[in-house]
């Protein structure tokens, strides 16, 4: 069976294909995280009262002060959710 011209652009083709899809992928990944933290909320980025990412500075801040809060007293903590909550209990 010879190999024709044709068969080898086809395998050329196909190769080159999986190679694009495959790179794809991998710039993708890399690529979300920064363009996530860019998006506006509206258009499915992070909301505004989202966590800060593991590994920066305000992370650290942000775990610091919610073990603080998590250590105070319930009645202490000044939630906003938690006050909305009971008074719509009472009602």
């Amino acid at each position: 069976m010879p190999i024709h011209t044709r068969h080898i652009l086809v395998m050329t083709t196909l190769v080159l294909a999986t190679c694009v899809l495959a790179g794809c992928g991998s710039i993708n990944e890399r690529l979300a995280a920064g363009v996530s933290d860019a998006m506006p909320a509206w258009a499915g980025g992070l909301p505004a009262d989202a966590p800060p990412r593991p590994g920066t500075a305000k992370y650290e801040e942000f775990m610091k002060e919610r073990e603080r809060k998590r250590l105070m007293p319930a009645s202490e903590r000044g939630d906003a959710k938690s006050e909305q909550s009971s008074s719509n209990t009472t009602r």
